[in-house]
């Protein structure tokens, strides 16, 4: 079974959609909040070239999705 991971953030209301889709789907999956986890954000932004939108769905240590239905949040550069 594929490791699924989420990066995301507590305020971003695309974040909690994606969970609840991946919840729906049965999914197991990790969940990051990269603003509350320094490591989590430097993670992120190294699989995803530097990304600062949220959600990322990563599956096995690859991007497959940015964003949910179009829609995202930043994250601060920090």
């Amino acid at each position: 079974m594929a490791k699924l991971e989420l990066y995301g953030t507590r305020r971003c209301p695309h974040t909690r959609e994606m969970r609840e889709w991946l919840e729906w789907k049965r999914s197991d999956f990790l969940e990051y909040d990269v603003e509350a986890d320094v490591g989590a954000r430097q993670r992120m932004r190294e699989l995803s070239a530097g990304q600062r939108s949220v959600p990322v769905l990563v599956e096995d240590g690859k991007v497959i999705q940015i964003g949910w239905q179009g829609r995202s949040c930043m994250v601060d550069s920090e």
